[in-house]
């Protein structure tokens, strides 16, 4: 018998003829010999219509409080898929992130796991029953207030279970049949790919792949526990996101590996603003003065460029960006600290988009690079900032610009489907 752990996102249980579909899967698991235990989001648009709510009863609601009420969605979802496993005859038990033990860090809105302590939950499935688990909450360490893990979380909540568990697989369930070498929304022609490395999903995820959390990804990573990708609306094979390569069967060729493509995909994302510090003067110490005060605001950044300083001036440029919902934060944190770090002054763009080129192939493929920007310049797309890693290329620029860039880039390298064109079933993707 193994154990599987199981995670429905909010468009797979977006409504009773959905809850009820996702009951079914989970029995069959069940039924196949496996201990279950399914994650689960909360129903639909349930998490935005409790911010939309809370925001006109205070345009800025306290977190601790801003997480007890948002925590509720995932409640709702968990109860009622009890049910109705319920009534398909097998036992069921649901579970808060808290009394799944699911400990976190005091921080609001954006907690990180800290730990996982399933006491609770090993007991329930010993007891052969179903356990239902509320995703994307747990309980501070320190204040015991209830927390969430900002956005994607219950694909995190799903992966630290499986590690805490030593479960066999953590299965991913979303609204499309796998990991695409681009989204299918923006690219029709985008190709399912059977097998993607940690490192590569990595990449992807934190370039703006919506299918996967990068810290879910990073999770299994380090505990080495592999992700089955596949949607809920369809019984077709997904992605797997693993450390190793998995091994098919053929009936030509018997055991066959299937092997990591050169390019695994093209990720976009358009929810980054760019922020400019104008005139700082060129001179140890002052780049870590701006990012120490973005730091001191608990502001994550992306990418960073600093220009070539003006000879006359002997100041320079440092552009970076970061999450438009953090603009607003960073913007004041930095004009508090501008006579400390001596810049002239801001500049704020969140009209911006961010493409990137993601595969382990191309370190040892010279020609990558300039395929690349030759498909973005044919396209007339500008570009703005570069940055690049080993397995990654990503640049900046207009929002506006973004899908035809990732359709361009998309077709430059030979990852168009020859097939149908890719299915969403639904929802955003998660």
């Amino acid at each position: 018998m193994g154990l599987v752990v199981q995670k429905y996102g909010g468009s797979s249980v977006a409504d009773a003829e959905g809850i009820k579909r996702v009951a079914k899967r989970i029995v069959e698991a069940k039924q196949n010999g496996n201990q279950v235990v399914a994650v689960v989001s909360a129903m639909g648009d349930t998490t935005d219509e409790l911010i939309d709510l809370a925001e006109q009863v205070s345009p800025m609601p306290a977190g601790r409080e801003l997480d007890m009420l948002l925590t509720a969605g995932e409640r709702i979802s968990m109860a009622l898929l009890a049910m109705a496993i319920k009534k398909l005859g097998h036992e069921a038990q649901s579970f808060t992130g808290s009394q799944a033990g699911v400990i976190t860090d005091s921080v609001h809105n954006k907690a990180r796991i800290i730990d996982v302590t399933p006491g609770r939950i090993k007991t329930s499935v010993d007891e052969g029953n179903i356990a239902i688990v509320a995703g994307f909450q747990g309980v501070s360490q320190d204040t015991k207030d209830i927390t969430t893990l900002g956005r994607g979380g219950s694909d995190t909540t799903a992966v630290a279970l499986a590690a805490a568990l030593d479960a066999d697989v953590c299965e991913i369930y979303t609204d499309v049949d796998g990991v695409f070498t681009a989204d299918p929304r923006v690219v029709k022609k985008a190709r399912k790919i059977d097998w993607i490395s940690f490192e590569d999903m990595l990449e992807l995820a934190a370039s703006g792949s919506k299918v996967l959390l990068h810290r879910c990804v990073e999770y299994a990573r380090r505990y080495n526990i592999p992700i089955h990708v596949r949607s809920s609306f369809s019984g077709l094979q997904g992605t797997w996101v693993s450390s190793e390569p998995l091994v098919q069967k053929s009936q030509q060729q018997g055991d066959k590996q299937v092997e990591q493509a050169l390019i695994s995909g093209v990720a976009h994302d358009t929810s980054e603003a760019k922020v400019t510090v104008v005139g700082v003067p060129d001179k140890p110490g002052e780049a870590a003065s701006i990012f120490r005060t973005i730091a001191d605001a608990e502001i994550n950044i992306d990418m960073v460029v600093q220009n070539v300083s003006a000879a006359s001036t002997g100041l320079t440029d440092i552009s970076f960006t970061l999450p438009k919902t953090e603009g607003r934060k960073a913007i004041d944190a930095l004009e508090k600290n501008k006579a400390g770090i001596g810049f002239d002054s801001l500049r704020y763009d969140d009209q911006i988009g961010k493409i990137s080129l993601v595969g382990a192939g191309m370190k040892t493929n010279p020609g990558v690079t300039a395929d690349f920007f030759t498909a973005l310049s044919d396209a007339g797309v500008n570009i703005e900032l570069i940055s690049t890693s080993e397995i990654r290329i990503s640049v900046v620029t207009r929002a506006d610009d973004v899908p035809e860039a990732v359709r361009a880039v998309h077709s430059a390298f030979g990852l168009d489907s020859d097939s149908d064109e890719a299915v969403v079933y639904g929802g955003t993707g998660r």
